[in-house]
């Protein structure tokens, strides 16, 4: 990919720790590996935002726990304080802070979809040349990227979103229809944010180059949701 100097990404980091990442798989898997699945979900999402060669700001919560961050993912790297009330007022907040840097694009994407192609991130630029904004979709009605034009962008958007539904997508593209913004989609992917989800995960993965991810490898090595599992789960034999 090109480089683009007017154009930055913002991916968004919780720090890992209990209570805060990942809850839904907490659920079904030991809450340590959870969180170690949550530091290779952020290192393999970093690898591929640094293939892009598109400056990047790392947007991190709690805002207060900078050095920590800075200790886990390293000091030369650009930290952005997530501020806000919900999740909907940090985005914004993070939006506004790169577009008064001088930035005319950015894409913000999270950091749970860590096999999410570079290829994505090429095409939400294309289509950020030639429409207001782009969203990817997840499975799960959500949506794992959202990019703009500094002159397009609406604070709205994110307002009043019920946050963690299945709904969060449908209101968002209803307010950018609302306020006659022109709007591309990117293909749908998954979070992973369930026990399923990572099962998905793990086949999609057997024949790609994310076999060897930080993510994958930590799998294999603790036998996380390992084949068989299903079998015991259903009683099939």
């Amino acid at each position: 990919m090109t480089p683009s100097q007017d154009t930055c990404l913002l991916l968004f980091v919780k720090y890992p720790k209990k209570g805060l990442v990942k809850l839904r798989l907490c659920k079904d898997l030991n809450e340590e590996n959870v969180l170690d699945l949550y530091r290779c979900f952020v290192q393999d999402t970093l690898e591929m935002i640094k293939k892009t060669d598109i400056p990047f700001f790392i947007c991190i919560f709690p805002a207060e726990e900078k050095l920590k961050f800075q200790d886990w993912l390293g000091s030369a790297h650009q930290f952005l304080p997530q501020m806000g009330q919900d999740l909907g007022e940090r985005m914004k907040n993070c939006f506004i802070t790169v577009f008064q840097k001088g930035y005319q694009k950015a894409i913000l994407l999270g950091s749970d979809s860590p096999d999410l192609p570079e290829d994505y991130l090429t095409e939400a630029l294309k289509i950020l040349q030639t429409k207001d904004m782009v969203l990817g979709p997840t499975v799960d009605g959500g949506y794992y990227l959202i990019g703009c034009q500094t002159t397009s962008f609406t604070p709205t958007v994110f307002d009043d979103i019920p946050w963690s539904t299945p709904t969060v997508l449908q209101k968002t593209v209803v307010k950018i229809q609302q306020e006659n913004r022109s709007m591309g989609l990117l293909p749908v992917w998954n979070d992973i944010d369930t026990a399923s989800d990572l099962k998905t995960l793990i086949k999609r993965s057997r024949n790609t180059s994310f076999i060897s991810s930080n993510t994958m490898t930590y799998i294999q090595s603790h036998q996380i949701c390992r084949e068989n599992d299903d079998e015991e789960d259903t009683g099939a034999k």
